[in-house]
Order: C-alpha cells, then sequence, then structure tokens
C-alpha cells in the first residue's frame, strides 16, 4: 500500500472524499467515463473499504443482495447474495485493481474544511495528515463527498443509568475488541437492528447464553443465502448479462414490495407477522417480539439469510426480551418489569451518529455554509453550492444502486460542461419553494440529525427520490442541462505545475 501523499497536478479536476463503496465507484466511472480528469482519493483510514473495513464483529454482512449492491459494472459472481465482509473487501479489491485506482489513493489523510474560492472557480481543501498532524491546502475543480452517512470515529449509545457499576464489558459493536472471548460467556445485545440480528446467529454457537434486548421490535424477514435465478442465469449468459438481468430483478422485487408496503401498510404487516410465525414455535409470542409500532419499511426491514437467526431463537441457543431498561447493575441488566438479565458482556448495538460528508465544513468565500438552508438538487449536489456532489444511496434499497445512476449522472454533467466551455455549475433553488426534511424514515440516527441536515423540495430535481426506475430515467438517461442549474466560466490561470494532462499523471509516483 502506498505510503505518498504527493498529488497528481493541481488543481485536481476532481477531489474525492472517501475510499469505501461511493469512492471507488466514483474513481471507477471516472476512469471509464472522463479518463482526461485528473483526480485523486483522500481516505481518513489506513485502509480502503469504509464500512467494511471499520466494522469488525461476528457475522458482519450487508442486508442488500450483492447482484444490487455490487457496482453495475463489476459483475458479483459468487454464490452467496448476502455477503460478509471478507467477500465484500475482496471484490472492492478487484474493482480497484481493474480499474487501476490503488494509484489515485491517498490514505490517513483527513478532510476538515473546504472553501468555495468564487474568484478562483476553485474549492480550497484543508487536509489534515494523519501521520504527522500537518494541515495543507489542496484545490480542486470539483469535491465529490463520499464519505458515508455516519461518524466512524463514534457510534450511538444512549446513556444507560448504572453502567459504570457494571463489572463486564461494555461493547459497541462500531468498536469491536480483536482480542474479545465471548466463549462461555452471557452476554446480552441491545439493539433490534442489523446489527444485532446478525451478532445473535454469529455468536449464539460459542456463548453459555445470550439475549436480544429491544425496547422496540423490527421486522424481521427469512432471505435465501443464494439466488437460483442468478446461479441459472450465469449457466446460460455471458457473466455481465446475467448480472444485469438479476440486478434488475432484484431491484424490481425490492421495490415493488416496497411500494406494496407503503399502499397496503396494515396488510404488509400481516403478511410479514405470517411469514414470521412461520419460522418460529407454535407458541412463540409473535405479537410481543416481532410485532413493531410502526408499519413495514416506516424504518429499513432487517433480513437474515436463511433464517438464522429464527433458527437459533426456536433451537433456545438466544433468547429475545421486549421490555425497557431501568439501569444497569453490577451484574447486568435490570428491566421495568422487574426482571434481570444477568450479563458478563452488554453489546450496545444502538445505532449510528448520523454525519454528513465526513464532518467536513463547507464554506463559500470565506462565509460557512449552513447546509440546514439548502436543498439537495437530484440528491446529488446542493443549491447554492457551486461544483459540489455526494453520493447518498437509497434506504428503502440497495445503497449503490443510487451511487452508481448519481456517479453516471456526475460524469455526464462533467461532459457537458467540457463541451460547452463551462467549469462552474450551481444549482439554483426556486424561490418560495416548500421543503421537507431531506430523508423520510423512520429510523432513529435519522431523525437524531435531521435539522442539521439539507433538505428537499416537493418536485423533481429537488425530491430525494428513492425509486430506483425513476432515478434511471432522471439520471441515466435525462438530460443534465436542467433549468435549476447555472452554468458559468472562470478563466483558468496558468499553473507552474501543470505539466500533465490525464489521469495517469500519478502513476509514477509508485
Amino acid at each position: 500500500m502506498s505510503v505518498h501523499t504527493a498529488l497528481p497536478v493541481e488543481p485536481l479536476d476532481v477531489l474525492i472524499i472517501g475510499a469505501g463503496v461511493s469512492g471507488i465507484g466514483a474513481a471507477a466511472y471516472l476512469r471509464r467515463e472522463q479518463s482526461d480528469k485528473v483526480f485523486a482519493i483522500l481516505e481518513s483510514r489506513e485502509r480502503m473499504g469504509g464500512t467494511w473495513d471499520l466494522f469488525r464483529y461476528p457475522g458482519i454482512r450487508s442486508d442488500s443482495d450483492l447482484y444490487t449492491f455490487g457496482f453495475d459494472f463489476k459483475p458479483w459472481t459468487k454464490a452467496k447474495s448476502l455477503a460478509d465482509a471478507a467477500d465484500i473487501l475482496e471484490y472492492l479489491g478487484e474493482a480497484i485493481d481493474e480499474h487501476q485506482l490503488e494509484q489515485f489513493i491517498r490514505y490517513k489523510q483527513k478532510v476538515v474544511s473546504a472553501n468555495w474560492q468564487t474568484d478562483k472557480g476553485l474549492w480550497a481543501v484543508a487536509v489534515e495528515d494523519g501521520s504527522t498532524s500537518q494541515v495543507r491546502t489542496i484545490e480542486c475543480r470539483w469535491l465529490f463527498s463520499a464519505g458515508g452517512y455516519y461518524r466512524y470515529d463514534q457510534g450511538f449509545t444512549p446513556r444507560f443509568e448504572g453502567a459504570e457499576h457494571f463489572q463486564g464489558q461494555i461493547v459497541h459493536p462500531q468498536h469491536w475488541p480483536e482480542d474479545l472471548d465471548y466463549t462461555g460467556k452471557r452476554v446480552v445485545v441491545i439493539g433490534s437492528g442489523a446489527t444485532a440480528v446478525t451478532l445473535i446467529p454469529a455468536m449464539a454457537d460459542k456463548v453459555a447464553s445470550i439475549t436480544m434486548l429491544q425496547r422496540t421490535p423490527s421486522y424481521i424477514i427469512n432471505q435465501p443465502a443464494n439466488d437460483v435465478v442468478a446461479a441459472f442465469l450465469r449457466k446460460i449468459l455471458p457473466a455481465q448479462t446475467a448480472y444485469a438481468l438479476t440486478r434488475y430483478k432484484n431491484a424490481k422485487i425490492t421495490l415493488s414490495f416496497w411500494g406494496f408496503c407503503q399502499r397496503f401498510p396494515k396488510l404488509s404487516r400481516k403478511l410479514l407477522l405470517w411469514l414470521t410465525r412461520r419460522e418460529l414455535p407454535k407458541d412463540y409470542p409473535v405479537d410481543v417480539h416481532f410485532n413493531p409500532p410502526y408499519n413495514p419499511w416506516d424504518q429499513r426491514l432487517c433480513s437474515v439469510p436463511e433464517g438464522d437467526l429464527f433458527k437459533v431463537v426456536s433451537a433456545g441457543k438466544a433468547e429475545i426480551v421486549t421490555d425497557h431498561i431501568e439501569r444497569f447493575t453490577e451484574s447486568g441488566v435490570s428491566l421495568k418489569s422487574g426482571k434481570h438479565l444477568k450479563a458478563d458482556i452488554i453489546i450496545t448495538a444502538t445505532g449510528l451518529n448520523v454525519q454528513l460528508f465526513g464532518g467536513i465544513t463547507l464554506h463559500k468565500d470565506g462565509k460557512p455554509i449552513v447546509l440546514s438552508e439548502t436543498l439537495a438538487y437530484k440528491g446529488m449536489m446542493l443549491s447554492g453550492v457551486p461544483n459540489f456532489a455526494f453520493a447518498v444511496g437509497y434506504t428503502n434499497s440497495s445503497w449503490t444502486l443510487k451511487v452508481c445512476l448519481l456517479c453516471d449522472h456526475f460524469c455526464r454533467l462533467l461532459g457537458f460542461m467540457d463541451s460547452h466551455g463551462y467549469n462552474v455549475c450551481e444549482p439554483k433553488a426556486p424561490d418560495g419553494m416548500e421543503t421537507r426534511p431531506l430523508l423520510d424514515f423512520g429510523a432513529g440516527y435519522v431523525q437524531r440529525a435531521l435539522d442539521r441536515m439539507p433538505r428537499q423540495g416537493t418536485c423533481e430535481p429537488w425530491v430525494m427520490s428513492m425509486d430506483y426506475f425513476r432515478d434511471v430515467k432522471l439520471l441515466r438517461r435525462g438530460t443534465v442541462a436542467e433549468k435549476s442549474l447555472a452554468f458559468s466560466t472562470v478563466p483558468k490561470r496558468s499553473y507552474t505545475t501543470a505539466s500533465c494532462c490525464n489521469n495517469k499523471a500519478v502513476a509514477n509516483e509508485h
């Protein structure tokens, strides 16, 4: 892995923040569609992979199938459709190798802030070197934020009364100790989301006991580990064709089911509870532990491959308790019902802290940009903020479905600007437009951060669409020369270092 921090010629055409799924996807699209652009990827951590390298807890896997979570240009060829972190990291590493991206990634480089300079038509980006703590400034024409949506350095843990008295270990999954030995231990996992339902079956065979302690249940649905249709298509069709058809099929099924749940919430609740009852013993209290107070897809559904959670609960290897925590004690957790759960290890699978754009502060000519005063344009740019793009995926489907469309549209936008001689693009929101929260999603981590997020409007292109097929028309096939965009040209100045002209320039450093 490179230790170089030098960059190709400045000003860069595009500076990508983050070397996770979104950043790697954006870089691959630039290589494929805009090969003359000079770009770099800055990653604050020591390795690529983002979420899939950060989280190290047992059983970590995607809760979206890899036919839709993978890139549209790189087929997923393994049998498992819900893949674990190691397989996903291998896939991302292959994408980096295939598009020769490693040469453009600079690790341990944290973007702190960025200031748009109107007179230059450039971003001045403050970057802290993780090895030396020194801060330097990099100039670029476009800033592309691919830093995900949550804080990597801090997970969300509510304050639990008496936590300081607990004699065992308290662990947040985002900061899983490499040496944690839970063999023969009594474990309580607090939470009911994707992390909790992954941890329980992954740990069940080694522990003395394991309990999923939830305040509010989630909808949990069994999903086959392998996609038999995908396997069949791979046998009879070229890899890319088979992959594209499987991707289309899975996206269609997911969106159709989401639409059904939105239109018929009572019926979809009954269906999900009926499916859950089929997975558990006849006398199991499904209405207590699997019957959320909200409608399906008000929060994301939790997928369990081959019903693994249901199997360990049915076998008596794991217990689910639905109750409120009164306080932690020296030996476990006291509940408001009066029950006490003994524990050697308490795992707080209590969620994330939302943080858009990697936590960087944005300025325009030295004046701070207040995100809550901006509107999201096509879910990828911000009103009043020139030459800034970001990647945020779907909450009702696979993250990468949206990211690929955004990256494709971004490259088409760059091509349009080049062909018309523009180098500045700024979305302009119409005066007096009614606005609403950026994400219509009930998850706690989203609700806690809504007041700090950009907002969305009520009509295109100012809505944060959650419909993949609608976005295909808008982003992949639709025009980039929207009337909502203001294009202009700032004369390029001569730079003494401007001796290279394409994105292969940095290769010589290695």
